[in-house]
Protein backbone atom coordinates (compact mmCIF):
# COMPACT_ATOMS: atom_id res chain seq x y z
CA UNK A 1 0.00 0.00 0.00
CA UNK A 2 2.82 2.38 0.96
CA UNK A 3 4.08 1.63 -2.72
CA UNK A 4 1.20 2.32 -4.61
CA UNK A 5 0.36 5.44 -2.83
CA UNK A 6 3.76 6.72 -3.43
CA UNK A 7 3.39 6.35 -7.21
CA UNK A 8 0.14 8.42 -7.02
CA UNK A 9 1.90 12.43 -6.88
CA UNK A 10 -0.03 14.22 -9.25
CA UNK A 11 0.51 17.34 -8.00
CA UNK A 12 4.37 19.43 -8.02
CA UNK A 13 5.96 22.44 -6.25
CA UNK A 14 7.77 24.95 -9.03
CA UNK A 15 10.54 26.37 -6.42
CA UNK A 16 10.70 29.23 -9.29
CA UNK A 17 13.49 32.05 -9.49
CA UNK A 18 14.11 32.72 -6.36
CA UNK A 19 11.77 32.44 -2.31
CA UNK A 20 13.25 35.74 -1.05
CA UNK A 21 9.92 37.88 -0.62
CA UNK A 22 11.74 40.78 -1.12
CA UNK A 23 12.43 40.32 -4.85
CA UNK A 24 9.19 38.82 -5.52
CA UNK A 25 7.11 42.20 -6.40
CA UNK A 26 10.48 43.70 -8.48
CA UNK A 27 10.76 40.37 -10.68
CA UNK A 28 7.63 40.82 -11.20
CA UNK A 29 7.29 44.04 -12.98
CA UNK A 30 10.67 43.13 -14.65
CA UNK A 31 9.09 40.23 -15.98
CA UNK A 32 5.69 41.82 -16.52
CA UNK A 33 7.24 44.36 -19.01
CA UNK A 34 9.19 42.11 -20.68
CA UNK A 35 6.54 39.71 -21.66
CA UNK A 36 4.13 42.72 -22.64
CA UNK A 37 6.94 44.22 -25.26
CA UNK A 38 7.88 40.65 -26.33
CA UNK A 39 3.83 40.12 -27.30
CA UNK A 40 3.66 43.88 -29.05
CA UNK A 41 6.99 43.01 -30.78
CA UNK A 42 6.10 39.40 -31.93
CA UNK A 43 2.49 40.06 -32.33
CA UNK A 44 3.21 43.67 -33.82
CA UNK A 45 5.91 42.30 -36.48
CA UNK A 46 3.10 39.47 -37.29
CA UNK A 47 0.73 42.30 -38.56
CA UNK A 48 2.73 44.77 -39.93
CA UNK A 49 4.02 41.63 -42.18
CA UNK A 50 0.32 41.00 -43.17
CA UNK A 51 -0.79 44.50 -43.76
CA UNK A 52 2.47 45.73 -45.86
CA UNK A 53 2.26 43.98 -49.24
CA UNK A 54 6.20 45.16 -49.75
CA UNK A 55 6.67 42.60 -47.27
CA UNK A 56 4.81 39.61 -48.91
CA UNK A 57 7.87 37.54 -49.47
CA UNK A 58 9.62 34.33 -48.57
CA UNK A 59 12.02 35.92 -45.59
CA UNK A 60 9.46 38.10 -44.48
CA UNK A 61 7.18 34.96 -44.37
CA UNK A 62 9.16 33.27 -42.17
CA UNK A 63 9.99 36.11 -40.01
CA UNK A 64 6.37 36.11 -39.28
CA UNK A 65 6.30 32.22 -38.45
CA UNK A 66 9.31 32.94 -35.83
CA UNK A 67 7.44 35.94 -34.35
CA UNK A 68 4.33 33.75 -33.76
CA UNK A 69 6.67 30.93 -32.26
CA UNK A 70 8.47 33.42 -29.99
CA UNK A 71 5.13 35.32 -28.98
CA UNK A 72 3.92 31.10 -28.71
CA UNK A 73 7.01 30.03 -26.20
CA UNK A 74 6.57 32.87 -24.41
CA UNK A 75 3.29 32.79 -23.42
CA UNK A 76 3.95 29.03 -22.52
CA UNK A 77 6.22 30.16 -19.78
CA UNK A 78 6.60 33.34 -18.51
CA UNK A 79 2.64 33.96 -17.30
CA UNK A 80 3.09 31.12 -15.00
CA UNK A 81 6.44 33.13 -13.87
CA UNK A 82 4.42 36.42 -13.24
CA UNK A 83 1.52 34.21 -11.24
CA UNK A 84 4.21 32.57 -8.98
CA UNK A 85 5.41 36.37 -7.94
CA UNK A 86 2.37 37.31 -6.93
CA UNK A 87 1.09 34.00 -5.26
CA UNK A 88 2.39 32.04 -2.01
CA UNK A 89 1.18 28.76 -4.11
CA UNK A 90 3.99 27.48 -6.40
CA UNK A 91 1.80 24.36 -7.29
CA UNK A 92 0.82 22.97 -10.63
CA UNK A 93 -0.75 19.81 -11.52
CA UNK A 94 0.82 16.72 -13.81
CA UNK A 95 -2.06 17.47 -16.39
CA UNK A 96 -0.78 21.29 -16.30
CA UNK A 97 3.07 19.99 -16.04
CA UNK A 98 2.47 17.60 -18.94
CA UNK A 99 0.66 20.58 -21.43
CA UNK A 100 2.91 22.99 -20.67
CA UNK A 101 6.02 21.10 -21.45
CA UNK A 102 4.13 19.71 -24.65
CA UNK A 103 3.44 23.30 -25.62
CA UNK A 104 7.08 24.09 -24.96
CA UNK A 105 8.41 21.49 -26.52
CA UNK A 106 6.21 22.36 -29.76
CA UNK A 107 7.36 25.93 -30.04
CA UNK A 108 10.98 25.29 -29.39
CA UNK A 109 11.35 22.86 -31.58
CA UNK A 110 9.45 24.87 -34.46
CA UNK A 111 11.55 27.85 -34.28
CA UNK A 112 14.85 25.60 -34.71
CA UNK A 113 13.20 24.24 -37.91
CA UNK A 114 12.08 27.98 -38.98
CA UNK A 115 15.61 29.44 -37.90
CA UNK A 116 16.84 25.98 -40.44
CA UNK A 117 14.45 27.55 -43.43
CA UNK A 118 15.52 31.42 -42.81
CA UNK A 119 19.12 30.12 -43.43
CA UNK A 120 18.46 28.27 -46.49
CA UNK A 121 16.44 31.08 -47.94
CA UNK A 122 19.23 33.71 -47.54
CA UNK A 123 21.49 30.56 -49.19
CA UNK A 124 19.04 30.58 -52.32
CA UNK A 125 18.67 34.73 -52.48
CA UNK A 126 22.16 35.36 -52.30
CA UNK A 127 23.93 32.73 -54.01
CA UNK A 128 21.30 31.82 -56.43
CA UNK A 129 19.89 35.29 -56.98
CA UNK A 130 18.29 34.93 -60.68
CA UNK A 131 16.86 31.07 -59.77
CA UNK A 132 15.53 32.57 -56.30
CA UNK A 133 11.88 33.47 -58.00
CA UNK A 134 12.05 30.12 -59.20
CA UNK A 135 12.97 28.24 -56.35
CA UNK A 136 11.57 29.83 -53.34
CA UNK A 137 8.30 30.06 -54.76
CA UNK A 138 4.84 30.72 -52.83
CA UNK A 139 3.93 27.12 -52.83
CA UNK A 140 7.90 25.99 -51.28
CA UNK A 141 7.45 28.94 -48.51
CA UNK A 142 4.31 27.35 -47.43
CA UNK A 143 5.47 23.85 -47.48
CA UNK A 144 8.45 24.61 -44.94
CA UNK A 145 6.50 26.74 -42.77
CA UNK A 146 3.64 24.13 -42.17
CA UNK A 147 6.01 21.23 -42.43
CA UNK A 148 8.31 23.41 -39.92
CA UNK A 149 5.08 23.28 -36.93
CA UNK A 150 4.36 19.58 -38.11
CA UNK A 151 7.94 18.99 -36.99
CA UNK A 152 7.49 20.59 -33.87
CA UNK A 153 3.91 18.87 -32.98
CA UNK A 154 5.32 15.42 -34.11
CA UNK A 155 8.80 15.49 -31.84
CA UNK A 156 6.57 17.12 -29.06
CA UNK A 157 3.86 14.26 -28.98
CA UNK A 158 6.82 11.72 -29.47
CA UNK A 159 8.12 12.61 -26.07
CA UNK A 160 4.42 13.86 -24.12
CA UNK A 161 3.47 10.27 -24.91
CA UNK A 162 6.59 8.76 -23.28
CA UNK A 163 5.35 11.05 -20.01
CA UNK A 164 2.96 9.07 -19.72
CA UNK A 165 4.68 5.75 -18.93
CA UNK A 166 6.48 7.39 -15.95
CA UNK A 167 5.15 7.66 -12.27
CA UNK A 168 6.39 9.88 -9.45
CA UNK A 169 7.05 9.36 -6.31
CA UNK A 170 10.88 10.56 -5.39
CA UNK A 171 10.00 14.29 -4.47
CA UNK A 172 7.39 16.61 -5.33
CA UNK A 173 9.80 19.30 -5.90
CA UNK A 174 10.76 20.86 -9.17
CA UNK A 175 13.50 23.14 -9.29
CA UNK A 176 12.40 25.34 -11.96
CA UNK A 177 10.46 28.00 -12.89
CA UNK A 178 7.89 25.96 -15.68
CA UNK A 179 8.11 21.96 -16.28
CA UNK A 180 11.55 20.79 -17.74
CA UNK A 181 10.95 17.35 -18.78
CA UNK A 182 14.62 16.44 -17.58
CA UNK A 183 13.22 17.20 -14.04
CA UNK A 184 10.19 14.98 -14.22
CA UNK A 185 12.86 12.24 -15.20
CA UNK A 186 14.71 12.71 -12.10
CA UNK A 187 11.50 12.32 -9.83
CA UNK A 188 10.02 9.04 -11.54
CA UNK A 189 10.19 6.27 -9.69
CA UNK A 190 9.87 4.34 -13.50
CA UNK A 191 13.22 3.80 -14.58
CA UNK A 192 13.34 6.62 -17.19
CA UNK A 193 16.59 5.57 -19.50
CA UNK A 194 14.03 5.07 -22.56
CA UNK A 195 12.79 8.74 -21.93
CA UNK A 196 16.62 9.65 -21.58
CA UNK A 197 17.57 7.82 -24.87
CA UNK A 198 14.54 8.64 -26.99
CA UNK A 199 15.19 12.95 -25.95
CA UNK A 200 19.00 12.98 -26.59
CA UNK A 201 18.09 11.12 -30.07
CA UNK A 202 15.60 13.27 -30.92
CA UNK A 203 16.75 16.33 -29.38
CA UNK A 204 20.20 15.89 -30.55
CA UNK A 205 19.35 14.55 -34.44
CA UNK A 206 17.07 17.81 -34.74
CA UNK A 207 19.13 20.47 -33.24
CA UNK A 208 22.51 18.72 -35.31
CA UNK A 209 20.49 18.87 -38.57
CA UNK A 210 19.02 22.39 -38.13
CA UNK A 211 22.33 23.93 -36.97
CA UNK A 212 24.60 22.12 -39.98
CA UNK A 213 21.58 23.57 -42.14
CA UNK A 214 22.42 27.03 -40.84
CA UNK A 215 26.45 26.28 -41.15
CA UNK A 216 26.62 25.11 -44.80
CA UNK A 217 24.17 28.12 -45.91
CA UNK A 218 26.12 30.70 -44.50
CA UNK A 219 29.44 28.65 -45.39
CA UNK A 220 28.68 28.92 -49.28
CA UNK A 221 27.11 32.82 -48.44
CA UNK A 222 30.66 33.75 -47.35
CA UNK A 223 32.23 32.04 -49.88
CA UNK A 224 29.92 33.50 -52.80
CA UNK A 225 29.77 37.02 -50.95
CA UNK A 226 33.96 36.94 -50.62
CA UNK A 227 33.95 35.71 -54.13
CA UNK A 228 32.26 38.60 -55.64
CA UNK A 229 34.96 40.98 -53.88
CA UNK A 230 32.05 44.20 -53.77
CA UNK A 231 32.55 46.06 -50.69
CA UNK A 232 28.40 47.18 -51.19
CA UNK A 233 27.42 43.46 -51.59
CA UNK A 234 29.63 42.24 -48.92
CA UNK A 235 27.95 44.93 -46.40
CA UNK A 236 24.42 44.31 -48.04
CA UNK A 237 25.21 40.77 -47.33
CA UNK A 238 26.03 40.96 -43.79
CA UNK A 239 23.16 43.56 -42.78
CA UNK A 240 20.59 40.75 -44.19
CA UNK A 241 22.19 37.64 -42.68
CA UNK A 242 23.56 39.73 -39.91
CA UNK A 243 20.50 39.80 -37.46
CA UNK A 244 19.30 35.95 -38.01
CA UNK A 245 23.05 34.81 -37.48
CA UNK A 246 22.77 37.09 -34.35
CA UNK A 247 19.38 35.13 -33.12
CA UNK A 248 20.39 31.70 -34.15
CA UNK A 249 23.90 32.13 -31.96
CA UNK A 250 21.82 33.58 -28.67
CA UNK A 251 18.93 30.89 -29.46
CA UNK A 252 20.74 27.32 -30.21
CA UNK A 253 23.81 27.69 -27.11
CA UNK A 254 21.57 27.27 -24.49
CA UNK A 255 19.70 25.18 -25.92
CA UNK A 256 22.42 22.92 -26.65
CA UNK A 257 24.03 23.12 -23.14
CA UNK A 258 20.45 22.01 -21.99
CA UNK A 259 19.14 19.15 -23.83
CA UNK A 260 22.97 17.56 -25.36
CA UNK A 261 25.39 18.45 -22.99
CA UNK A 262 26.25 15.44 -20.41
CA UNK A 263 23.99 16.66 -17.55
CA UNK A 264 25.56 17.02 -13.44
CA UNK A 265 23.03 16.43 -10.53
CA UNK A 266 24.72 20.05 -9.67
CA UNK A 267 23.60 21.77 -12.69
CA UNK A 268 20.12 22.80 -11.67
CA UNK A 269 20.94 26.18 -11.02
CA UNK A 270 22.75 26.79 -14.78
CA UNK A 271 20.08 25.35 -16.31
CA UNK A 272 17.46 27.43 -14.78
CA UNK A 273 19.29 30.35 -16.30
CA UNK A 274 19.86 28.54 -19.56
CA UNK A 275 16.37 28.21 -19.53
CA UNK A 276 15.41 31.59 -18.43
CA UNK A 277 17.21 32.70 -21.69
CA UNK A 278 15.61 30.56 -24.37
CA UNK A 279 12.27 30.44 -23.04
CA UNK A 280 11.85 34.59 -21.94
CA UNK A 281 15.00 36.11 -23.08
CA UNK A 282 15.06 35.28 -26.84
CA UNK A 283 11.60 36.17 -27.58
CA UNK A 284 11.89 39.39 -26.45
CA UNK A 285 14.96 40.12 -28.07
CA UNK A 286 14.09 38.74 -31.70
CA UNK A 287 11.97 41.22 -32.99
CA UNK A 288 14.48 43.83 -31.82
CA UNK A 289 17.03 42.48 -33.81
CA UNK A 290 15.10 42.26 -37.15
CA UNK A 291 13.65 45.07 -36.78
CA UNK A 292 16.08 47.68 -36.23
CA UNK A 293 18.51 45.62 -38.67
CA UNK A 294 16.00 45.57 -41.31
CA UNK A 295 15.71 48.58 -43.25
CA UNK A 296 12.25 47.41 -45.05
CA UNK A 297 10.37 46.65 -41.36
CA UNK A 298 11.29 50.27 -40.21
CA UNK A 299 10.44 52.05 -43.55
CA UNK A 300 7.36 49.92 -43.20
CA UNK A 301 6.86 50.58 -39.44
CA UNK A 302 7.26 54.41 -40.21
CA UNK A 303 4.71 54.56 -42.96
CA UNK A 304 2.28 52.86 -40.81
CA UNK A 305 2.59 55.13 -37.78
CA UNK A 306 2.96 58.30 -39.75
CA UNK A 307 -0.15 57.12 -41.73
CA UNK A 308 -2.04 56.91 -38.59
CA UNK A 309 -1.00 59.76 -37.17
Amino acid sequence: MEKENATLLIEFVLTGLTDQPKWQMPLFLVFLVVYLITMVGNLGLIALIWKDLHLHSPMYLFLGCLAFVDAWLSSTVTPKILISFLTKSKIISLSECMIQFFSFGFSATTECFILATMAYDRYVAICNPLLYPVIMTNSLCIQLSVWSFVGGLLHASIHGGFLFRLTFCKSSILHHFYCDIILLFKISCTDASINFLILFIFSGSIQVFTIMTVLFSYTFILFTVLKNKSVKGIRKAFSTCGAHLLSVSLYYGPLLFMYVHPRSPQADDEDMMDSLFYTVIIPFLNPIIYSLRNKKVIDSLAKTLKGKC
